[in-house]
């Protein structure tokens, strides 16, 4: 059997940084797609952070694979990272609060573990992982409300295409993992989001014109921050913990990420969500501390005090 995936002390760091950073993402999106068509919002994301990350490449003087042989593998994993989820998200977040928007990509670690549990020896599903999915289904079903199914409209279909994201994401982890594994991780970004890039401008340009340049500047600020922290930086220590702990592992960082983006809409844009999303965010997370395992390791270890 092949030995498992784990999570070190420095990938656990790697998931909160790219929780903090990624949470503050939906907060950007709802303040860009005020001004910004939605296929301008992800052209201009993913074609910033690949020239900051190539930047980055070069400055470094990492080496860089034959275009020839790579290309593909970065048009592939870029429009299932990137451009898709990114796209979909951006729709989705015209009708629905960007705190909601950041409970259901907490399902990414869902799909994430499944995913990889389908395709990867070393991230074998198991009775507690299967347990832990069950749960995160759960949640899923319990922030949408089944209702959502028999009066459908266009909140429901943002909230399924939050999903869809989701579950592209999840795709995107097992993808990056077999054809990206072998660079280095700075430059699988920033092939990544070029990829993306080369999908997504060409859309934009199609289906919007020109992009628009008089923008205020908390638009430019907003656009900045999504581009180069939410998406670039991230991205580089996405792939970093990716190689160390496994693609299911990695899904894990959206346990911060709803927080993170309840408490910005909150604050800023003075969202208030119902008690269902909040019940199935608790069910997504409690599945997700499930598959991970840890607490209740620790909880086996625990003797009951004598009397």
């Amino acid at each position: 059997m092949a030995p498992q995936k784990t999570i070190s002390a420095a990938a656990w760091l790697g998931l909160a940084a790219m929780g903090l950073l990624w949470g503050g993402s939906f907060l950007s999106v709802a303040l860009l797609i005020r001004e910004l068509p939605i296929y301008w919002v992800v052209a201009g994301r993913v074609t910033i952070a690949a020239l900051v990350l190539w930047s980055y490449v070069l400055i470094k003087g990492l080496p860089v694979p034959p275009m020839r042989h790579y290309l593909w593998r970065f048009i592939v994993v870029g429009c299932l990272t990137s451009a898709l989820p990114f796209l979909l998200i951006t729709w989705a977040q015209h009708r629905i609060p960007s705190g909601l928007a950041g409970i259901l990509n907490a399902s990414t670690a869902i799909f994430g573990v499944l995913f990889a549990a389908l395709f990867f020896a070393d991230e074998k599903l198991g009775l507690r992982k299967g347990a832990g999915v069950i749960l995160g289904v759960l949640g899923i079903v319990t922030v949408i409300g089944p209702d959502a199914l028999h009066a459908f409209d266009l909140t429901s279909l943002s909230q399924l295409a939050m999903i869809a994201a989701t579950i592209s994401y999840g795709l995107s982890n097992v993808i990056g993992r077999r054809l990206l594994a072998d660079l280095k991780p700075q430059v699988a970004a920033a092939g990544m989001l070029s990829g993306a890039a080369v999908f997504a401008l060409p859309v934009a340009i199609v289906t919007s014109g020109p992009p628009p340049m008089s923008l205020m500047p908390s638009t430019w600020g907003a656009l900045l921050y999504l581009s180069v922290m939410a998406t670039g930086v991230t991205y580089l220590i996405y792939y970093r913990v990716l190689k160390s702990a496994g693609a299911g592992n990695t899904s894990l960082t959206t346990l911060i990420v709803a927080p993170v983006s309840i408490a910005l809409g909150a604050v800023v844009l003075g969202e208030s969500l119902s008690p269902s999303a909040y019940a199935g965010f608790g069910l997504i997370a409690l599945g997700l501390l499930v598959i991970d395992g840890r607490i209740l390791a620790r909880l086996k270890r625990i003797k009951p005090v004598q009397t």
